[in-house]
């Protein structure tokens, strides 16, 4: 088996600037205590951190732990956070928001400077899964993915994990109401109510279609976005797979699309009333759980 070194990831000069500025519990943060999940740790002093903006591997969440059945990747992913983290300092950086299990949502930098996100996303252990209250840093923890999903890391080795295709729809309906990649052109784009639709196919009852509502508009636009600059361009959207006239991904925060291609294709007609390869023998083909949806 080949050997692949990776290099230490830190986190952006900003981002240690703001760190130090803004003060950890100590000088010398604090020490992991256990690992219980590929993105979950918990601290000496009895708080529980997960890790934001990303998402590790984890068995589905209707997986009985006492049926003995063992999940490859999602072993891989604690396994991996345990060899970062365990009996190691770290230090929480910005706001860490409490979620609804009474966990910490943080980045957290080990005390030799290590982020831990982007360690684990480049050791494709992880994708990155932004959220409203977890969007900070987006390009670096992209740009970590990226380099693990080219270099065929981690769970971008298995079929359950990769991108899918826009117009693989039969393929996304057996993925509706889980967290997925879809890479497409939109062929069209459509604004009205203050709100947009993205259709990648020709017919919009049937398609998929990215909405963007009133709020996550309000967002797009505060981050100097048209969605209208979207129309012919390739994109790949992450987030929760929908059956709503075909399949459909709700964005809550424009970090959700990143755009491919710079030269817009031919364009489809606008909606109307408004402005992966098989593999049976792949051994993680049921690996696929996740967090709820945000």
């Amino acid at each position: 088996m080949r050997l692949v070194t990776l290099p230490l990831v830190r986190l952006p000069v900003l981002l240690l600037a703001g760190l130090m500025l803004a003060g950890a519990a100590s000088a010398d943060g604090l020490r992991v205590s256990a690992v219980l999940d590929g993105d979950t740790l918990e601290l000496e002093d009895g708080r529980q951190v997960r890790l934001a903006g990303i998402e590790a591997a984890k068995p589905p969440r209707n997986a009985n732990p006492a049926d003995g059945r063992l999940w490859p990747m999602a072993e891989a992913a604690t396994s991996a956070l345990a060899d970062l983290a365990l009996g190691r300092r770290v230090v929480l950086h910005g706001p860490a928001p409490v979620d609804r299990h009474g966990r910490l949502l943080a980045h957290l930098v080990r005390e030799d400077g290590l982020w831990l996100q982007s360690a684990l996303l480049v050791r494709g252990q992880a994708r990155v899964h932004t959220r409203p209250d977890a969007r900070a840093y987006a390009a670096e923890l992209l740009a970590g993915e990226e380099a693990a999903r080219t270099a065929g890391r981690g769970l971008w080795r298995s079929r359950v994990y990769a991108v899918r295709d826009a117009a693989d729809l039969d393929g996304l309906f057996h993925d509706r109401d889980s967290f997925q990649l879809v890479e497409g052109v939109v062929l069209a784009v459509s604004k009205g109510g203050g709100e947009s639709w993205l259709d990648f196919g020709t017919d919009w009852r049937s398609d998929v279609t990215v909405h963007i509502g009133r709020a996550a508009m309000r967002e797009v636009t505060r981050a100097g976005i048209d969605p209208l600059s979207y129309e012919g361009r390739r994109v790949r959207v992450r987030g929760w797979i929908t059956l709503r006239n075909g399949p459909m991904i709700e964005i809550t925060h424009p970090e959700q699309i990143e755009r491919l291609e710079q030269e817009a294709a031919s364009a489809a007609p606008q909606r109307a009333g408004a402005n992966a390869d098989d593999n049976d023998d792949d051994p993680w083909d049921d690996d696929e759980g996740e967090d709820e949806p945000e």
